[in-house]
């Protein structure tokens, strides 16, 4: 294990990305080599630093690029997969919840409410059904020790407390509605960007605009993606982290991704929501089209589930086949006129599916297990690929101890699931800041000095964009401390104005602005 260092800050910056990237062009030489920073990616980093290993995380684009921010910004607790029969993935998936709502991210993860109503088109054995898998999923939280304050009880509604929560729904029909409680991100990318700060908070070089051309067991050639400059990283250990681009750096890995699109509308088209919602897919027993409220005036809704062939483009795009269904399940349920021009906007990931045997070519990708896998090649390279969102801190762990053991490398256990991200604090002191609550439930503890920007600048107080809220200042901590580095930095992932094509081209100039102080 490498000598103890002092802490290091959790900033992450151009200055600080120069230094260290030319430390590793130098020639030093780290205990871990990790490639990619998406959640599991920055999660390995986290996990390898806070055990006191050397590490180098780099990444060709950006924190949380890939399907890490194309998600439907939930921390569930594995209820599809006691559907399923896979217990296993569904305890990991309830436990790991637990540990960010509880200790690691209470500050970007909260209780959402989700209605369930219950239409002509739910049978009644169908709502028994779901009514049953609502109170599985609460044991599921039981054993998992996540608390009842944490996480209510699932209920039944009457046809009136369902419309209350619920104004958009067609009366013609409801029954009522089920209740039930699961985790929601404040947002996907900010996950990735806090732990990717805390592992910088470790020691842990963390380098974006940094592509591994190639991967070996004892390092990788990287290329410097802003100077063009070629160099070699020598670590003794490396982990593929790359999700559904694994298999261009480890050609043994075969992975048949899966499209998950995503609809944003306003806000103001669905009423006053003060839950989410499952709408049963038509025909489908265990499938559901999530409408999920995000408190900054929009709304997400998806998501489906279809396999991609071909080339993995690094920006996936939301076909129309996929916004005409997703629009046809919510008119099945909402007595609103929802049609093309509501979207607003629309976004898809892609799900790093490992391929198998029995799953290979046939069959559905919703049928294949989300169980992930971690394979070392017979060169030392270790690759992580499957998984959820969720239990992206259990991926990592495995990851590394994976790792650890084929390099033979002395390091302690892991440690990550007791260990707060940046802006984690208990919900009392969060609470008690002085800043405004939206600020907190993005940046935990760093809210008031985000806050105090906009209080040393009034123009940075201002929003960028009308209607929605991020201001001036979030654009600016973002190039200071979150690692921003260019306009699609700020407004795609740091904040999530560019979901929305017409709120990113009001917003251009202000990230501009943020950029050039």
């Amino acid at each position: 294990m490498s000598p103890s260092r002092p802490p290091a800050s959790a900033s992450l910056n151009a200055a600080r990305r120069s230094r260290e990237l030319r430390e590793l062009a130098d020639g030093a030489r780290v205990d871990v080599l990790v490639v990619g920073l998406g959640a599991t990616g920055a999660g390995a980093a986290l996990d390898a630093a806070s055990r006191g290993l050397t590490v180098a995380a780099i990444d060709a684009h950006d924190l949380a690029f890939g399907t890490s921010r194309w998600s439907s910004k939930l921390i569930h607790g594995g209820l599809r997969y006691l559907a399923t029969g896979q217990l296993d993935v569904a305890h990991e998936s309830a436990v790991e919840r637990g540990v960010l709502m509880e200790r690691t991210a209470p500050h970007l993860v909260r209780a959402q409410p989700f209605v369930l109503p219950l239409t002509p088109l739910v049978s009644r054995g169908q709502s028994a059904l779901a009514w049953a898998g609502f109170r599985a999923g609460d044991v599921l939280r039981a054993s998992a020790r996540t608390s009842r304050s944490t996480l209510p009880a699932p209920r039944t509604l009457s046809r009136v407390e369902t419309r209350h929560m619920v104004p958009a729904l067609r009366p013609g029909g409801l029954r009522g509605g089920l209740l039930s409680w699961d985790g929601q991100l404040t947002d996907d990318a900010r996950l990735v960007t806090a732990i990717a700060r805390t592992a910088a908070r470790h020691g842990a070089r963390v380098l974006t605009r940094t592509r591994a051309l190639s991967l070996s067991g004892s390092g990788a050639r990287a290329r410097d993606e802003l100077t063009g400059e070629e160099f070699d990283i020598r670590a003794r250990t490396v982990v593929n982290a790359t999700g559904v681009w694994a298999g261009d750096l480890a050609g043994e890995v075969r992975l048949r991704p899966s499209r998950g699109t995503h609809l944003v509308l306003r806000a103001e088209e669905l009423g006053s929501l003060t839950a989410g919602m499952h709408i049963p897919i038509p025909g489908e027993s265990n499938r559901f089209v999530l409408v999920l409220p995000q408190g900054d005036g929009r709304v997400y809704v998806g998501l489906t589930d279809e396999p991609v062939d071909g080339d993995i483009p690094d920006v996936p795009e939301a076909p129309e086949t996929d916004i005409g269904f997703l629009l046809d399940v919510l008119g099945s349920a909402l007595d609103v006129s929802l049609d093309r021009d509501s979207v607003v906007g629309a976004f898809a990931g892609l799900r790093p599916l490992l391929d198998t045997t029995t799953a290979a070519g046939t069959g559905r990708t919703a049928d294949i297990s989300r169980k992930h896998a971690v394979l070392t090649s017979p060169d030392g390279v270790t690759t992580v690929v499957g998984g959820k969102l969720t239990t992206y801190r259990r991926m990592a762990q495995d990851a590394v101890d994976a790792a650890v053991a084929a390099s033979g490398l002395n390091a302690p256990r892991s440690r990550t699931a007791s260990i707060p991200l940046v802006g984690a604090a208990a919900p009392t002191t969060l609470n008690a800041l002085p800043a405004p609550r939206r600020l907190v439930r993005r940046y935990g503890s760093e809210a008031p000095a985000v806050h105090e920007l906009g209080l040393a600048d009034p123009q940075l107080a201002e929003p960028v964009v009308p209607g929605h809220p991020v201001t001036g200042a979030e654009l600016l901590w973002a190039v200071r401390h979150e690692g921003a580095l260019d306009e699609s930095d700020i407004l795609d992932r740091r904040t999530r104005i560019g979901l929305v094509p017409h709120d990113r081209q009001t917003a251009g100039e202000a990230a501009r602005e943020a950029l050039a102080r």
